[in-house]
């Protein structure tokens, strides 16, 4: 599967990339999502099953231009290049969107869920088989939705393990990663907290200053985040292998199950929520951002004689449009 590609190629795979890696950011949405719907998840998978024995060996011999070769060098550079990006860039912005207009974000996601589903759905073939599986994915997905958080836990062997776990969302469409941190209670430390003493810390290094390695705070975040690096990429490797091996001989079972969970996923990203905030001796827990700590939200019906609730309907329907343009897209691309 690996090929040589041009500039456009590897440009839209950049961007393809940020998209992913900024969904990944935002609890309820799933990165595996967007790489399934944008057309990659299957080489995605693929090449993340080359990082094994084979390109250790050859990372270990010197034989980098085959090592680049073997594991879809390009493509995993412009992919995993460009969600690394959105990490520092579109999250941060995304970030700012979901403080001031949340209902409207929640709101797009929702309508880019729903017409993934309907670009997922509309060429499968369906069978009794595919239909149980997916009931089953959409109970899955339903009852994660309704667990309750746990509380935060920065035990170094916790956060390897949050790393394999919240990874899921890049390699599970329909799974976030995000919203299962939350569950485990480590979304603020490890997506907000530890991000922002990271963001900190390549500041001071380029700036010169290293006397942060005086500072235990610092330190301690510094320590989480590599062990969250280390569990994720773990995780991921683990992951795609099993994903590999299971979509080879179970595809369409497969994806009838991933359509199911990203159905089931609808819950966690309904607009018209209520934050409900962590408390401790009824005074409400702020991170290190001086935001509130969400612990979970209660969803309602909306009030249709707001304003407000037909401009969120709107923005359903634009996410909606989208993932029908890129459809559209996808059609004319593969006429060329």
């Amino acid at each position: 599967m690996s090929k040589e590609r041009n500039f456009t190629d590897k440009l839209w795979l950049f961007l393809k990339g940020l998209s992913m890696g900024a969904a990944n950011k935002v609890p309820g949405v799933s990165g595996g999502t967007v790489a399934f719907v944008l057309n990659f998840y299957e080489e995605l998978i693929y090449s993340f099953q080359k990082i094994n024995g084979k390109a250790l060996k050859l990372l270990l011999s010197g034989r980098f231009k085959s090592l680049y070769q073997y594991v879809n060098g390009q493509f995993l550079l412009a992919v995993m290049g460009g969600s690394m990006f959105s990490f520092f860039s579109v999250s941060i912005l995304l970030d700012y969107f979901i403080k001031n207009y949340e209902l409207y974000v929640w709101s797009a996601f929702f309508g880019m869920i729903l017409g993934s589903i309907y670009y997922i759905g509309k060429d499968f073939k369906w069978t009794k088989n595919n239909g149980i599986a997916t009931i089953i994915g959409v109970a899955i997905g339903i009852s994660i939705s309704l667990m309750s958080p746990a509380k935060e836990n920065d035990n170094l062997w916790f956060v390897f393990f949050c790393g394999m776990i919240g990874v899921s969302g890049m390699t599970l469409p329909g799974l976030s990663g995000s919203f299962i941190l939350i569950l485990l209670g480590n979304y603020v430390l490890l997506l907000v907290d530890s991000v922002t003493m990271l963001y900190k810390t390549l500041i001071d290094i380029f700036s010169g200053d290293f006397s942060f390695f005086n500072d235990a705070v610092r330190m301690r975040y510094l320590k989480i985040v590599a062990t969250f690096t280390a569990g994720s990429t773990f995780g991921l490797v683990s992951i795609s292998h099993i994903l590999g091996y299971v979509l080879k001989r179970w595809h369409d079972i497969v994806t009838a199950v991933i359509i199911g969970f990203i159905t089931g996923s609808l819950g966690i990203v309904w607009p018209w929520k209520k934050a409900i905030y962590k408390t401790e001796n009824g005074s409400i827990l702020y991170d290190i951002k001086g935001s509130k700590i969400i612990k979970n939200y209660q969803r309602y019906i909306p009030n249709f004689n707001s304003l407000e609730t037909w401009t969120a309907i709107v923005f359903i329907l634009l996410g909606i449009a989208l993932l029908l343009f890129l459809d559209n897209y996808s059609k004319r691309k593969n006429n060329i």
